[in-house]
């Protein structure tokens, strides 16, 4: 499918955009308890946006474990606090379900990360940097994907915050909840018609 939009867009061109953040419903999830209703809502949904997030590492041969997983619906993200959830069986078994398509970039890293957690056989994940790739564009990352499928630039000021801090800050839960519900908003338009 060749696609109408321009191929790649410049850093100029998105400096240019207006800026934009998720404005829906965000549920930030931190006790392992209430994963099974959040699970069932999201299961009602042939795909979801997806994305992690890991407290940066300064220092060379350090390691954090992944700290949040959002989870985008139409209208919603949940934002699992798995420093504090951890990730159950029920969250795995979401990860290994085919039937729910998981849609983000960098996918590869982020179940990498989650493995670390806990073992399991990822399914029904897409990768947006290669779908995008085959529908003829050349733009590989969730800023560039937004600024040229959804026209708006996305903040990526709190990408290198502290994901373990005991209470998220607005600005953190805004560009977490933005991140995966831009993942979602671009599959949608990367589907073909």
């Amino acid at each position: 499918m060749e696609s109408s939009l321009p191929k790649t867009i410049s850093q100029e061109e998105i400096n240019g955009l207006p800026l934009g953040a998720f404005d829906g419903r965000v549920y930030v999830i931190s006790q392992a308890e209430k994963l099974p209703s959040v699970l069932a809502e999201i299961k009602k949904h042939p795909r979801v946006g997806f994305d992690t997030e890991t407290k940066p590492v300064f220092v060379r041969g350090q390691y954090n474990q992944v700290a949040l997983m959002q989870l985008a619906i139409p209208g919603k993200v949940f934002l699992i606090r798995l420093n504090q959830t951890g990730l159950p069986p029920s969250l795995a078994a979401f990860l290994e379900d085919d039937t729910i398509e998981k849609a983000g970039v960098a996918i590869r890293d982020d179940i990498k990360a989650l493995q670390h957690l806990r073992k399991f056989q990822p399914n029904g994940f897409v990768e947006l940097a290669t779908l995008a790739k085959e529908r003829g564009l050349e733009v590989e990352s969730v800023k560039k994907l937004t600024a040229l499928m959804l026209g708006f630039r996305i903040s990526k000021s709190a990408q290198t915050s502290n994901w373990e801090a005991p209470t998220l800050t607005e600005k953190q839960i805004s560009y977490a909840a933005t991140d995966a519900w831009v993942c979602l908003e671009i599959y949608n338009k990367l589907l073909p018609a």
